[in-house]
């Protein structure tokens, strides 16, 4: 995991623990709904970014005998659990919010004290965000936005960058329930506002979930990855045929490759043992997160 990926989460970390505590207050002396919703969404986020960062502490942990191939995916299964945080305690709590101040209005009073908190909020959460868009965009490298979030192996800064967004859209859900709410005098539109906020937060993390289930699950490499290495072993003058080439993510940085040839049958088991140890170097040098290499003589299929 980059530096730039942690500092991503922590610059989030403070941000949402801080609005969080604005929010809630609001909350308390105004009496809307739309803003306990925003307030249990920064308290879902801090909440989180802790868990993200306990991930990305949890798989640099070295590989032991129980271990073997290290404890990467420790940052796949915390993004995992972010998802489901979001969903079942972010966007369900602040449907229920919503729902019960639809079902009982309540008259927001001292509005002008949600404008401050909102505000500020955009500012840190704006702050925030721009921060895990650089990230990303630093990462992604040539690859489109989408394409970047659905090839990505690192989930840590795009979980974020969505948590922010989401954020953003958020607050300014919360704006305009408020106002309209003020304007029109109809108490239900700030309930409504927090419902639709809930479903914000259940559409983002539902769309996490499925980013990083197959990180979690085993994804494997990037096609260009395997392509690299298809073209190395087709370049290699003492292989006859390439059967498979199939990898899989053990985390953000490391690379299973198990990898199936047919020899020469010319080559003697000393020619072939020195072939293999060609090829681990060659691919190693090449796709450096390729760390573990088998290598099965096989005839052709």
């Amino acid at each position: 995991m980059s530096s730039g990926s942690k500092k991503v989460i922590i610059a989030a970390l403070i941000g949402n623990a801080l609005i969080s505590i604005t929010k809630f207050s609001a909350a308390v002396f105004t009496g809307s709904s739309a803003m306990m919703s925003e307030g249990i969404h920064s308290l879902v986020d801090t909440g989180n970014q802790i868990l993200l960062l306990y991930g990305m502490k949890q798989a640099e942990k070295p590989a032991d005998e129980d271990f073997p191939f290290g404890h990467g995916k420790e940052i796949y299964f915390w993004s995992f659990v972010v998802a489901i945080l979001i969903f079942a305690l972010g966007g369900s709590a602040s449907i229920y919010q919503g729902v019960q101040h639809v079902l009982h209005p309540v008259e927001i009073v001292n509005p002008l004290i949600n404008y401050l908190v909102l505000g500020f909020a955009l500012l840190f959460e704006g702050a925030a965000w721009y921060i895990a868009l650089r990230e990303f965009r630093r990462s992604k490298g040539e690859w489109g936005y989408i394409d970047a979030v659905k090839r990505a192996k690192d989930p840590s800064v795009f979980v974020v960058l969505f948590e922010d967004s989401a954020a953003m859209l958020g607050l300014l859900v919360a704006f305009l329930g408020i106002l309209l709410t003020q304007v029109t005098g109809i108490l239900y539109l700030d309930g409504l506002a927090s419902i639709m906020i809930g479903l914000i937060l259940v559409g983002t993390a539902i769309w996490l979930a499925h980013e990083t289930k197959g990180l979690l699950i085993g994804e494997s490499a990037n096609k260009s990855v395997v392509q690299g290495i298809r073209k190395i072993l087709q370049a290699n003058s003492n292989i006859e045929t390439v059967n498979e080439v199939l990898t899989m993510h053990m985390g953000p940085n490391f690379i299973l490759a198990n990898i199936s040839v047919d020899f020469k049958n010319s080559l003697s088991a000393d020619d072939v043992e020195e072939c293999i140890v060609v090829i681990d170097q060659a691919i190693k040098n090449k796709h450096p997160f390729v760390q573990r290499i088998f290598i099965e003589a096989e005839r052709a299929k």
